[in-house]
């Protein structure tokens, strides 16, 4: 089932192996017949890890959602049967309430059939949430309060993600760092499985405190750490704060703009069904009542072949590869025409299933294709798009923007105009007073003055801002962040990830890999934060020797690059660009606390938040919300 983990220099497949086994363990401890009460936000993490049927075979019998009210597990018949109730959540305070009220209902209600509760909180436990459930009176009921250390979930073979949503705003709005000691906690699991990292870069404050806190840590284990040869060579730690422009960006590659309009979670993207029913010649008004209602549940991952050819190309070449595919299937299928002999067909036949999934996988692509297409063709988007391009090449940022001026005359979505205005500020080192002064006006009066809050969010984090020192052109010009006539079909540049802005963070993997940092020590210098560069002592017998016959077929380098404060599908997209050229000199593994988009990352930061449409197309929204 996992086989996709394992394709990469770095095999992710043991990081999901280690993860099972701990929960596996956690299961064990409560011996007997099992039901498991789950925060909502872990069904699906856990669910990357172990699927149902490995927890039946340790006993789970009943799994219910985090609800108030009595537990359905103590009837007679299965619910007798029970006994063990486990709570798995994350150690929030809101949550010790539900789960207070979850024992004392069920004990009320549990006559003869005892049973025995247990709370594991992922990935750690806090005093905070223990103290509340002392105070609610409940403490004393559980059997077991443990942890179950699940900081980093495994969504592909070169992609590990914490799915922490508010780690950016509790850092730099709440100076909240916990989020970054669980990130400091991964990595040490990290280089207890794959070996010490020798080398550790990073830009950025929070980049600076994870570095101290891996290196604290190690130097507390006194030495006392498996031996193991190191397979990755550096570990790269970037803040979002460096670069704040790339999330407000509108993604360009097929699976970034999936998540910009619909939304990935857990690798997992829901559609309209209707797009995805079959089509027969039968009855029309019969398919009309046949229609599936509920969403179509798709699984994005590297494991369908397909799916890894074209999720991170720019979404023009989408097409031209779906109709080559196209092709080759059927070319495929009328090899059964020239099968002549036994031996001909015995090979066609065991040929056929791969086909098959082939096809399957062909029509759901292009049932996802069309679908996004419907909205990247709309002139609401196209409009979208090229304002932020001008943003983007510094063209018009000194005054108020028409098209954003309409947007708000129209009122759309609060979050795609928040998006244009913060790139315009970004891209301009922020707007002059007067400009501020009459956005600010404007989205309190056409979107109530309830939203100055996040306003003032936005101002702290350096999203909207007055005008300061002009340092945006500089870092465009030297590293090259605007790029003209990006060939979108067959790219030679990352920037083809948004049709021509290579992203900040992964131009800075890029100059780091090849000539190195002192080479724009200066731009380094205007981004925000402390430069680390460290080195961590490995053992002389671990470190790798040079030889001519690599055992890898190639020198490729690997980098762990970890984003604090998310990353993107379309950065994740450049860096699988830079580590499958033939030149390239690393190969990346991409870890980070959260895949973001602008959407849901500017809605983590909102003190209001508006209701949760991952949708970029502002006609659409704005019907759906009336």
């Amino acid at each position: 089932m996992a086989a996709h983990l394992s394709g990469g220099r770095v095999n992710i497949a043991q990081w999901r192996e280690s993860a099972r086994r701990e929960l596996l363990g956690c299961f064990d401890k409560c011996i007997g017949s099992k039901a498991v009460v789950w925060d909502d936000h872990l069904t699906g993490p856990i669910g990357l890890i172990a699927e149902y049927s490995l927890l039946k075979e340790h006993e789970v019998d009943k799994m219910f959602p985090l609800r108030p009210g009595r537990l359905p597990v103590t009837t007679t018949g299965t619910g007798a049967g029970i006994q063990n109730i486990i709570f798995m959540v994350r150690p929030k305070l809101e949550m010790m309430d539900t789960i207070a009220d979850n024992i004392k209902r069920t004990e009320e209600m549990q006559g003869r059939f005892r049973k025995e509760f247990h709370i594991f909180f992922v990935p750690q436990r806090t005093l905070l949430c223990e103290q509340k459930l002392k105070d609610l009176g409940v403490y004393g009921n559980f059997t077991t309060v443990s942890e179950y250390n699940l900081e980093l979930l495994p969504f592909d073979s070169d992609l590990l993600s914490m799915e922490h949503e508010t780690a950016f705003p509790e850092c730099y709005l709440r100076n909240d760092k916990t989020s970054m000691f669980y990130a400091a906690k991964a990595l040490m699991k990290i280089q207890a499985l794959y070996g010490v990292i020798p080398n550790i870069y990073g830009k950025g404050h929070c980049a600076k405190h994870v570095a101290d806190m891996i290196l604290r840590m190690r130097r507390e284990m006194a030495g006392n750490e498996k031996q193991i040869q190191p397979q990755i060579d550096t570990l790269l730690l970037l803040d979002r704060t460096v670069d704040l422009l790339t999330p407000l960006a509108t993604q360009l590659t097929y699976e970034g703009l999936i998540d910009e309009i619909y939304g990935v979670q857990n690798t997992t993207v829901k559609l309209p069904p209707e797009k995805f029913a079959k089509k027969d010649d039968g009855n029309q008004q019969q398919q009309q009542q046949d229609l599936p209602t509920e969403p179509k549940k798709i699984q994005l991952n590297s494991s369908d072949e397909l799916f890894a050819l074209i999720r991170d190309k720019n979404f023009h070449a989408v097409g031209p590869e779906l109709s080559r595919k196209a092709k080759s299937l059927s070319a495929a299928y009328e090899e059964r025409k020239g099968a002549k002999t036994v031996r001909d067909i015995k090979q066609f036949v065991s040929k056929l299933p791969h086909i098959q999934a082939a096809k399957q996988s062909l029509a759901t692509h292009t049932s996802i294709a069309e679908l996004v297409k419907e909205r990247t063709d709309k002139e609401t988007f196209m409009d979208s798009l090229q304002t932020q391009q001008e943003f983007m090449n510094g063209l018009d940022t000194e005054k108020p923007n028409g098209y954003l001026e309409d947007c708000i005359a129209r009122k759309d979505p609060l979050i795609k105009v928040l998006r244009l205005m913060c790139m315009q500020s970004v891209t301009n080192n922020g707007l002059k007073q007067k400009v501020y002064d009459y956005y600010r006006r404007e989205i309190l009066q056409t979107y109530g003055f309830e939203h100055v809050l996040t306003l003032n969010n936005l101002e702290k984090l350096g999203l909207l801002k007055p005008q300061s020192s002009k340092t945006y052109s500089t870092i465009r010009k030297t590293l090259q962040l605007c790029v003209g006539d990006v060939n979108e079909q067959n790219p030679k540049d990352i920037s083809y990830v948004f049709s021509g802005y290579a992203p900040l963070t992964v131009r800075l993997a890029q100059f780091l890999a090849r000539p190195g940092w002192r080479s724009i020590d200066e731009v380094l210098k205007l981004l925000p934060g402390p430069t680390v560069e460290e080195v961590q002592k490995i053992h002389h017998g671990l470190q790798k020797k040079k030889s001519l016959g690599d055992s890898q077929g190639d020198g490729q380098k690997v980098t762990l690059i970890f984003f604090l404060g998310g990353v993107t599908f379309a950065e994740i997209a450049a860096l699988r660009f830079l580590s499958q050229q033939e030149d390239g000199p690393v190969e990346y593994v991409i870890a980070a606390t959260k895949v973001i988009n602008g959407h849901n990352w500017l809605q983590s930061i909102m003190d209001n938040p508006v209701p949760d449409i991952p949708d970029i197309d502002a006609s659409a929204s704005a019907s759906r919300i009336r």
